[in-house]
């Protein structure tokens, strides 16, 4: 790889020059995917300390800086040698930052609302070694390779890292630099597309997945293969997790931890490592898809984290989040919180693995406290029992991990779909009629929504239309009305219809008789229309609101045929305005 790192490593760009014809700033492409790269060393003076940050003229907070460090080694000490991968979740400080890459919001639209770009967070993806070295004062080589980025792609980033990673640390910067150079000429994720992304003389292929996939569809496997040599390395998802795998030592408990996820119940997962910790954490997170998670989490958190106090703090109830530690500390200062869930070392093994019994939160008092979910919870369903049969069948037939998984998140998604539809039928049910909506007057409202009216709706269109699962379903919908997940799906919902009235109500505009409304109307009224439908064709542009571009041009037709009947004063203000 020696020859391959030098003819890619190009000459350093100065932050000035532009990274492509096509891109209108330096780093955009890049920035695209990823915010910067970061390397994470251990200095004897300063423990973790930050050695390199990539694209250099990437500004972080001194905070944030602090943070990637401590988040980027394990935080307990861990005696394994050798390479561990992990992920974390960083609030970011300092206010808001413009990037290179400006995409006016479009991902974000045609995205599944689960794997959204953040504004407020950054997601860290780690790769740390650790080794033996006798030329080092510890007589240890610890160092982490970071990438941030704003996207949930776990999958593809921490395959990314297993190229880059071992590569990096034998070659060092000039190789860092000739991967990001490589990086800055990937095309952008755009949702519904399948991309090939060269790096290190490897092809990653992906496919983004866009809003309009029918959720549980397997992902399309292999696109433009015949022109591609060497084959490339596909990966099935970019953000899936091998969800089997993460919960095998819950697997009998799974329905109780969907509906603490979707509550919103602030959860504690206590783990041996970093890397059990963050993939616990991320598939806890991950089991409500369609439905978007609207609480926080952090996949791994230290008792350095700028956010320690606000979560250890006894004066106030704990937030509403997932949070994965390793160090046994965190024993004694979160004991307080309601749902703990403490696991060893995931092992793969013929057999289903040892399940962990649900405990009494008293029971939580020792360091060496055993594997077990510590909590006083209830579940308002009752298990389902032919799903842990399904799942011990495939352990006796030695069933891929991967389609265990695929069982797994079918049902979780069957779950969900269940519990969401009749809430989706019944806020549908809230718009008004498309007859209501006339040219001339404010589009109608949409109805508010009623938890009494939407309960009487599940005795004929509940979820036990689509799911065997008997249980309290009533209490867990009052529950879920009290969650930040059901504001979250609530005010999504809302916005969208919002949108959907307003581009009903400037096709109705086009549809109308302009030049008969306007005879009898005063100038004064007709002005006010003029503003009026200037202010619409602004917001439904900004706004991006689903409307025909035809149908916005008939919009500023109908504006210059309005403004051309009236006197030619009144004119030349109007269109000076």
């Amino acid at each position: 790889m020696d020859a391959l790192c030098r003819a890619q490593s190009r000459p350093r760009r100065p932050a000035a020059a532009a990274s492509s014809a096509t891109s209108p700033l330096p780093w955009a492409r890049f920035s695209a995917w990823l915010d910067c790269v970061c390397v994470v060393t251990f200095d004897l003076e300063l423990g973790q300390a930050m050695e390199l940050v990539y694209p250099y003229d990437f500004r972080l907070t001194e905070r944030e800086k602090t943070s990637i460090c401590y988040l980027s080694f394990p935080d307990s000490y861990s005696g394994g040698l050798g390479d561990t991968q992990f992920s974390f979740r960083l609030r970011q400080s300092g206010g808001q930052r413009s990037s290179p890459y400006e995409d006016d919001g479009e991902y974000n639209r045609e995205a599944p609302l689960t794997l959204q770009r953040e504004s407020a967070h950054y997601f860290g993806y780690v790769y740390f070694r650790q080794v033996k070295d006798s030329s080092m004062k510890r007589g240890y080589f610890q160092k982490s390779l970071v990438l941030v980025s704003r996207l949930p792609y776990v999958n593809l980033f921490q395959s990314l890292l297993q190229l880059i990673a071992p590569e990096y640390f034998d070659k060092l910067e000039p190789c860092l630099e000739a991967v990001c150079n490589e990086i800055d000429q990937w095309p952008p994720p755009v949702p519904g597309q399948t991309l090939n992304l060269p790096v290190m003389g490897v092809v990653i292929q992906v496919r983004i997945p866009s809003r309009v996939d029918k959720p549980g569809s397997s992902p399309v496997k292999q696109f433009n293969q015949e022109n591609l040599l060497p084959a490339p390395l596909v990966l099935p998802s970019i953000h899936e997790l091998d969800l089997f795998r993460c919960f095998q030592p819950v697997l009998i408990h799974i329905q109780m931890l969907w509906e603490l996820v979707l509550l919103g119940e602030p959860i504690v997962v206590m783990a041996p490592s970093p890397t059990v910790s963050s993939e616990m954490v991320l598939a806890l997170t991950s089991c409500l898809a369609p439905l978007r998670y609207c609480c926080d989490y952090r996949p791994y958190f230290t008792i350095h984290d700028s956010e320690f106090k606000e979560y250890t703090t006894r004066t106030q109830a704990p937030p509403n989040i997932v949070v994965g530690v390793t160090n046994p500390f965190f024993i004694k200062t979160l004991q307080h919180w309601p749902h703990i869930l403490r696991i060893g070392e995931l092992r793969m093994s013929g057999d289903l693995p040892k399940q962990v019994k649900v405990k009494k939160l008293a029971k939580l008092k020792t360091l060496d406290t055993k594997p077990g979910i510590y909590t006083s919870y209830k579940t308002f369903l009752h298990k389902d029992k032919t799903l842990i049969k399904r799942l011990l069948k495939g352990i006796q037939r030695k069933r891929p991990s991967e389609v265990q998984s695929a069982l797994l998140r079918r049902h979780l998604l069957e779950l969900t779909q269940s519990f969401i539809i009749p809430l989706e039928h019944y806020i549908a049910s809230l718009m008004p009629l498309q007859r209501a909506i006339t040219p001339w007057k404010n589009p109608p409202q949409i109805r508010p929504f009623r938890q009494e009216d939407f309960m009487k709706t599940l005795e004929h269109a509940g979820p036990q239309l689509t799911c065997v699962l008997k249980g309290d379903w009533l209490g867990l919908y009052r529950r879920f009305f009290k969650s930040p997940n059901f504001d979250g799906w609530y005010r999504q919902r809302h916005k969208e219809m919002t949108q959907k009235l307003e581009a009903l109500h400037l096709e109705a505009i086009c549809e109308a008789n302009i030049v008969a409304w306007m005879k009898d109307k005063s100038e004064v009224e007709i002005v006010d229309l003029v503003l009026k439908l200037r202010e619409k064709l602004v917001r439904a542009r900004c706004q991006h609101l689903p409307v025909k571009e035809e149908t916005l041009q008939r919009v500023g037709l109908y504006i210059e045929t309005i403004i051309g009947s009236l006197p030619e004063d009144l004119q030349a203000v109007l269109h000076h305005h």
